[in-house]
This record gives structure tokens, sequence and C-alpha cells, in this order.
């Protein structure tokens, strides 16, 4: 390894405070040792203390102003999810709750700190435990992809001077639609990233490059049947130009390098263009990309990814079509996009969170509307094998979306997936509710 990935792989490690790879992973993610606490809690109350000493001859205020004025951040949601899914005697119910809380300062120019901690909890205990975590060792149940446990969601330093914004340590990483690389915020474990990131902005061009040393994946804090983190030295590249008003063209590159548990064969190589552009009432998007084999990958295969949609605006509805290709190698392996808040794309019972080997061809509508505050979607698919052209079935899904009071907004969600000759016949069902309080 390069010197210059090792500096930025000890960077990302340590900003976020965890240990390097190599070191032994603890049973929840909180990788912080008491004597980084410890310095840390003195760095930021002598900050705290220090009057003047970082304030600009501009009278710009200090880095301890800008402590002592932020404020944290609540957010509690709790969800009801329920699956019944052919195949598996018992029917899923998780009543899991989120308590997240965050203090995260204003990203002004200089330095800032951001601090995020996710507890995941079964409430009421006992009773809505008829899941399969991936952890619970209630494989006798569906999956419902919510283990329990305390997260160190965000824990990182930014710095910012103008038009470039440079951040070490945990944090939360989204490009473009989430497609190749997202957050996973529907779950209740979200991803983030142990990274070095660097933004720049000049004119109509906008420039994004991550390294990132550990992906702390949905299924954390602990192992299950999944693995909670992903270490390795990947790198997240992203460029995007404005064209002109409502058209942009955005280039990327993700190489991807994993190397512990079931990482190695999601070990890519991804490069491609995507383009948005906005003519009057409707919306076109389009992206096409080419991955390869990568570093650690057992695998060997060259595979095409292509997508397109119209969405078109009249009013208070909307109205959306598309189709969606992740191509095979010859019936061996297929595109993928491992670090994608997946639940996004492809139907909501998650029939496709990993590319079949044939392929996928995904051609998908989706109608919406707002009634009063309420937001309403019907979304349906038809799902192919991109090789051979087997039917492996369709969905059907429908989500309302209404705010209850000042902070509480409430969701309910149904999906039903018919299968034919892929997974199995499948209905889900959730009503959440989400409750921010804060900054």
């Amino acid at each position: 390894m390069s010197g210059t990935l090792s500096v930025s792989r000890a960077v990302a490690f340590a900003a976020a405070g965890v240990a390097p790879r190599g070191g032994r992973r603890q049973p929840a993610r909180l990788h912080i040792s008491a004597a980084a606490l410890r310095s840390a809690s003195a760095f930021v109350a002598a900050l705290t203390l220090a009057p003047t000493g970082l304030a600009d001859s501009g009278g710009t205020p200090s880095f301890a102003d800008a402590v002592r004025e932020t404020r944290p951040a609540l957010e509690i949601r709790y969800r009801h999810e329920a699956v019944d899914q052919d195949g598996i005697d018992k029917d899923a119910r998780a009543l899991t709750a989120k308590a997240r809380l965050s203090w995260i300062m204003p990203a002004e120019n200089g330095f800032s700190v951001g601090v995020e901690g996710d507890y995941v909890f079964v409430f009421p205990p006992g009773i809505g435990e008829d899941f399969n975590s991936t952890e619970n060792g209630h494989t006798e149940y569906p999956v419902v992809a919510d283990p329990t446990g305390f997260d160190l969601n965000q824990a990182f330093l930014r710095f910012r001077h103008d038009e470039l914004t440079v951040t070490a340590g945990r944090q939360r990483i989204v490009h473009a639609g989430q497609r190749f690389v997202g957050a996973v915020g529907w779950r209740q474990n979200e991803q983030t990233f142990d990274a070095l990131r660097v933004q720049s902005t000049h004119g109509r061009v906008a420039l994004d490059y991550s390294f990132v040393a550990n992906v702390n994946r949905i299924f954390g804090p602990g192992d299950g049947a999944q693995p909670g983190d992903w270490k390795g030295d990947s790198h997240l590249v992203r460029g995007d130009l404005a064209l002109s008003d409502g058209h942009s063209l955005g280039a990327f590159a993700y190489l991807l390098d994993f190397e512990n548990d079931n990482g190695p064969p999601n070990s890519t190589a991804t490069y491609g263009l995507d383009y948005r552009g906005g003519f009057g009432p409707l919306t076109v998007s389009g992206s096409v990309a080419r991955q390869t084999d990568w570093a650690r990958s057992p695998l060997s295969y060259r595979a095409d990814y292509y997508a397109l949609e119209a969405r078109l605006q009249r009013g208070r509805m909307a109205f959306a079509a598309g189709y969606e290709v992740l191509a095979s190698d010859g019936g061996r392996a297929a595109f993928r996009t491992p670090l994608a808040t997946l639940h996004k794309f492809q139907g909501w019972t998650d029939k496709f969170l990993g590319t079949p080997p044939a392929g996928i061809e995904d051609a998908y509508v989706t109608a919406s509307t707002t009634i009063g505050g309420a937001a309403l979607t019907l979304a349906l698919h038809d799902f192919n094998a991109e090789r051979g052209g087997d039917d492996y079935g369709r969905e059907v899904g429908l989500l309302l979306k209404l705010p209850v009071w000042k902070g509480l907004a409430a969701l309910v969600k149904f999906a039903h997936y018919d299968a034919q000759t892929h997974a199995s016949d499948t209905n889900k069902f959730w009503v959440m509710l989400t409750y921010r309080f804060g900054s």
C-alpha cells in the first residue's frame, strides 16, 4: 500500500475514533477508547473556555462560540414491520424504535465537529421480537434487518474554506440519487463511512472524492449472518457539471476494495455517466455504467448498467415511467451496487438486494399526489432476467405519508411481490412514526 493510502486510512480511522483493520472488533460498533474520549472531551472543553483565541481578525465568531451555540437534535422513530413470506411458516412482526441524538455544528468557514449516536431497541420487550434481524438467531421468521444496539453513527471533524470542504471521520456520504452510494436511511441502523472526503466547487463544476477505510453497514452494531462492517481501501469519485438551467451531467468512478467476510466478491470497479434535465413539466434522467471485478474480488466478469426515467408533474399529480437494467456477464455474475440505498430501487419487498447472476430488467411506473399535507404514491414493477428473459415476478406498492403534529410525521406502506421464477410471494406492511426535536 502506498504511503498516501496509509495516511488516508489513518486519518479516516483516527478521526472516527475507530481501530484500523487487524484490531479486534467489539460487539457494538463503538470503537472509541476511553483515552480517546477523554482527549476529545478535554479538547472541546478547552475550545469552549477559550474566549477569543479562535476568532479571526474580522470579528467572525470563534469556534468556541460555535460550540456553545450548537444545540443537540433528537429523533425518535418507531416502526411496526410485518412480513408474510411463502416458504416460511411463521410471519414476522417487528416492533422497533430508534433513538438518535445528534450534535452537529453548522458547516461554516473554518472547523466544525459532528457527533451522532443511534440506539435501536425492541419495544415493548418480548412482544415485538418475532423477526429475524440477521443477528438475533430467530431464523424461523422472515428477515427484518434491524439489529438492536448502540451505534456511533457519525463522528467527524470538518474544515471548510470558501468552496472547499474536507471531512475526516465517520460520516454520511450520499451521491446523486443514492443508486451507487447512499445512507440506507430506511433501515433503523444507517450506513455510514469511516472516510476522508474532499469536496470542491469551481463555478459550474462540483468535485467529490472520498477515501473509505470502513463501511459501517446496516447489519451492525454486531456481526450476524451479515458482517456489520466492510473494511478495505475504497475510492468514491464523482464530478458534476451544470450544463445550463435545469440540466446537469455527472461522471463517477467507484473503486471498491473490501477484505473481510463477504466483502471481496463486492470489490468492483464501476465507471459511468448520468444526466438529468428539465423540459418544462417533464424531467428526464438517464445513466450508463460499466463494471468489472476489482482488487480482492474472486470473480472475473464485466457487466453494464443503464437506466432511463421520465417524470411528468401536473399540478399536484406526478407520473413517472422508467427502465433499469443491471446486466449479466454470461450468467456467471451481474452488475451490483453494494453501497446503494437498495430499498429505494427495484421494489420495497427487497427481493433484489443482491443482483441475480442472470441480471435484472426492471420496468416500472409510479403515480403520486398530495392531498392537504398528505402524500400518496403508487408503484408498479415488472422484473425479468437480463440474460435468458425469465419472468422473475411483479410488485405493487402503496405509500402514504402525512404530518401529524409539529415535529411528528406518520408513514403507512404496503408492498406485495408476486413471484414467478425468483424468490417467493411476499407481503410487507409498515406503520411508522417519526418525531424530530431540535436543530
